[in-house]
């Protein structure tokens, strides 16, 4: 089976940068500064398209957006809802004032499983209307169990949704090359992660810790006072690190939650952890394509480094900043 790599058009035509704040999030140009590409009203509107594809009807993709949108609605430190519109003959890929999600057959996207367009007023930041395909050139399955050789599309929706929230992809996760030049799947820590896992799993119908801190920073609904946060900064030869990968591990839960260097000084903010201690580890994006996450270059040319401490995310409130210094490979 194919390992399917699941990109989002939006990381390309939105473009640019993101706030250095938290999270690889998806932005805006607005006077000159970019910030959080995001929806202002709520609940988020949506239509699905009326036409089938890969055996599925469109009452099919209906019961697994509505699966989907509950799952990230369900998250008790965010404010997400989401309401269903009704059917349309339209296709998502026209821009015509409605959210709409269906199937497109694409063959010339070998690798895509679906992608999420957006239009953005750049006056605020708003997103005004996202569209999301399904190519249907892949064979997907809405059984509650899976099905060998589909893949699973509730899994497909719930990455997608999250790009249509506004986060850009995650690089928890593990994997390893093949004979052909792609990736295989060894392990994924959070639905953001770009690569899917191999057909028939259904393991990523579920919301890990990353993907939560990431959407809760982007839509809070007032718990924050309850989570910490991490603030610092990663250097190799005492300049800073772009794109650095930070992963910030608590050694009581096992929860992983990760962050990039997102400014030319390195630095990085890890926010919405639970309070206590944790391991912090940097590693350079060698688990997908380095373009899967940022538009540009990034430096990807230093070794995987250990914080020289553990450091506390105290309980509403961020810690002391700390330095993280890499050597090159």
């Amino acid at each position: 089976m194919t390992r399917v790599v699941a990109i989002t058009l939006a990381a390309l035509i939105t473009a640019g940068s993101t706030s250095p704040m938290a999270y690889l999030k998806l932005g805006a140009m607005v006077n000159g500064s970019v910030v959080d590409a995001t929806w202002h009203q709520r609940p988020i509107g949506y239509f699905i398209s009326e036409r089938s594809g890969s055996g599925l009807t469109a009452n099919d993709l209906l019961g697994a957006v509505q699966r989907a949108t509950a799952t990230w609605s369900r998250v008790e430190s965010a404010d997400v809802r989401f309401a269903f519109q009704g059917m349309t003959a339209a296709t998502p890929d026209a821009i015509d004032g409605r959210t709409t999600f269906g199937f497109v057959d694409r063959p010339d996207l070998d690798r895509v499983l679906g992608a999420t367009s957006f239009l953005i007023d750049t006056r605020t930041g708003e997103i005004a209307e996202a569209d999301i395909f399904f190519n249907s050139r892949f064979a997907f399955s809405v059984a509650a169990g899976g099905q060998p050789d589909r893949v699973d599309l509730e899994s497909v929706v719930l990455h997608e949704l999250g790009h249509l929230l506004g986060l850009g992809h995650s690089a928890i996760g593990e994997t390893e090359r093949t004979g052909s030049g792609g990736r295989r799947v060894i392990g994924s820590g959070a639905i953001m992660f770009p690569i899917a896992l191999t057909a028939g799993a259904i393991s990523e119908r579920v919301l890990q810790a990353d993907d939560i801190a990431g959407i809760s920073d982007l839509y809070p609904n007032g718990t924050t006072v309850d989570t910490g946060g991490i603030v610092g900064r990663v250097t190799k030869n005492g300049q800073g690190v772009m794109g650095a990968h930070v992963v910030a591990f608590n050694p009581e839960t096992g929860i992983l939650v990760g962050n990039f260097t997102l400014t030319n000084a390195g630095e990085f903010v890890i926010a919405q952890l639970e309070p206590g201690p944790y391991i912090l580890r940097v590693e350079p994006i060698d688990d997908a394509e380095p373009d899967s996450f940022f538009p540009g270059a990034i430096d990807t040319n230093f070794r995987v480094t250990y914080a020289p401490r553990m450091v506390v995310a105290p309980k509403g409130g961020s810690s002391p900043s700390i330095e993280i210094r890499v050597l090159p490979k």
